[in-house]
């Protein structure tokens, strides 16, 4: 199971490995998080990927998801089935914006809000404001 992007914040408890992804051109690192204390950006391109992100929040690991690459349908069933591990391991599901979920385990804690026009007591005109319009994953 590749993904099309990897990243992560390093930590001298982990193994990396680092490899070329024929699709995009790209060097990716895959990351093993023993201990947890890893923040991971992932793009998953197909839900199939989901379970790999389940992993490393299971391994007590951050995880910033960006669903840009997917489908909407897919994304939803992403989403989905993060809020069930989340759930199962009484971790947290948080929007960053559109698209980009922050997942994180029991016991890390994020501080800060996010606030769009609609937190800010714009009126409403009956028409949709442009970032709705653009926003596929509006969950």
């Amino acid at each position: 199971m590749a993904l099309g992007f990897l990243n992560k914040f390093k930590n001298n408890e982990n193994e990396e490995e680092e490899t070329f992804d024929e699709e995009s051109g790209e060097n990716t690192i895959n990351t093993i998080a023993k201990k947890g204390n890893t923040m991971i950006l992932l793009e998953p391109r197909a839900y199939s990927e989901s379970q790999q992100i389940a992993d490393y929040l299971k391994n007590n690991s951050s995880v910033v998801v960006n669903l840009r690459r997917v489908t909407p349908d897919q994304a939803k069933r992403i989403v989905d089935f993060l809020s069930g591990t989340l759930y199962a391991i009484e971790g947290d599901l948080q929007k960053l914006g559109g698209g980009i979920f922050l997942c994180t385990p029991h016991g890390m804690n994020v501080d800060g809000i996010f606030t769009d026009d609609k937190d800010k007591g714009v009126k409403n005109t009956g028409n949709k404001p442009k970032e709705e319009e653009d926003d596929e994953f509006n969950f």
